[in-house]
């Protein structure tokens, strides 16, 4: 049963991973790491601080899944709004070469020479997949592990299937593009409602010292005086 559940948090890991897009680590390696950093961490706080014993403990606790969220949460969370960053353009221009009368595989191929970035990079992984004998279908269902984007993943699920059943995939683009455009344009406003909340916090922490020292100042003078 344990092993069961190693095994498991392994494979967990492993799929996270492959969110980043980079193979240089794997799930074994990053707890290796994670371990040995976070035992030298505790042997560097017993021997060269003055911290509490009871103090130390929490500190390694803290870097011990701190590290989990430096190395791969934040970063899949990052790429994932890079990669939606670059959705619209990229099938902007791969929804023209479809509609120009060319298949999937050609529109891929001239979008991916048109475009920059780390969509079009996954994109060229799968073109070159199908040339060592993977179906797109199959290239496409690979690809949709190492994104981490559930809006960029329903569309190229909407493009296999549109594949499969011999469906609109134009019409099937020009929907999702909306919603990409959509989704953008939501984005924005929600970062443009949260500036005025910045502003006030900002300016709470600079109005708030600065009425205290004229409160305060002519008492302090006057009692220093």
């Amino acid at each position: 049963m344990e092993k069961k559940k190693r095994l498991s948090s392994l494979e967990k890991i492993d799929r996270q991973i492959a969110y980043l897009g980079t193979s240089n680590f794997d799930a074994t390696r990053f707890l290796s790491v994670r371990l040995l950093t976070t035992v030298l961490l505790a042997l560097a706080l017993y021997y060269f601080t003055n911290l509490s014993y009871f103090v130390i403990p929490f500190l390694v606790i803290a870097y011990y899944y701190f590290l989990y969220y430096l190395m791969i949460l934040y970063p899949i969370q990052k790429r994932g709004e890079r990669l939606e960053r670059e959705a619209l353009n990229f099938f902007e221009i791969l929804t023209l070469s479809l509609e120009s009368g060319r298949n999937l595989e050609k529109s891929l191929e001239i979008t991916v020479s048109n475009t920059s970035g780390e969509l079009g990079e996954e994109f060229k992984k799968a073109l070159k997949e199908t040339k060592y004998g993977k179906s797109m279908v199959e290239a496409l269902k690979d690809m949709k592990k190492r994104i981490p984007s559930e809006t960029i993943n329903n569309i190229i699920l909407s493009i296999t299937e549109a594949s499969l059943f011999g469906s609109s995939l134009v019409e099937n683009m020009y929907n999702q593009i909306d919603f990409l455009r959509e989704k953008q344009v939501l984005s924005i406003r929600e970062k443009m409602n949260k500036i005025p909340n910045k502003i006030s916090i900002v300016s709470v922490l600079l109005m708030v010292p600065l009425m205290l020292l004229l409160i305060l100042g002519p008492l302090v003078i006057q009692i220093l005086g």
